[in-house]
């Protein structure tokens, strides 16, 4: 993996953070007082912590489809007539 790519991962594995961390606190935050118990609290932060990742995964995934799909597209400016 090139120094750019480990940048790059970097990045995305603090937004991943970030997001897990904003979701979690928003669960959290509406839970009954008297339901924050530990295990309860390990239990959202896993949730929000896959939740994450399957929305992020999600998203890059069909960012990349329809990237791939717009490779296809001729340019019409770069076609010879």
């Amino acid at each position: 993996m090139d120094e750019k790519m480990g940048k790059t991962m970097t990045v995305l594995e603090a937004i991943i953070q970030d997001v897990t961390q904003a979701l979690f606190q928003r669960w959290a935050n509406a839970l009954p007082e008297d339901q924050r118990t530990e295990d309860n609290l390990n239990n959202l932060s896993k949730n929000a912590s896959e939740s994450t990742f399957f929305v992020v995964k999600m998203f890059m995934d069909k960012f990349n489809e329809a990237a791939e799909e717009i490779k296809n597209i001729p340019d019409p400016l770069t076609e010879q007539q």
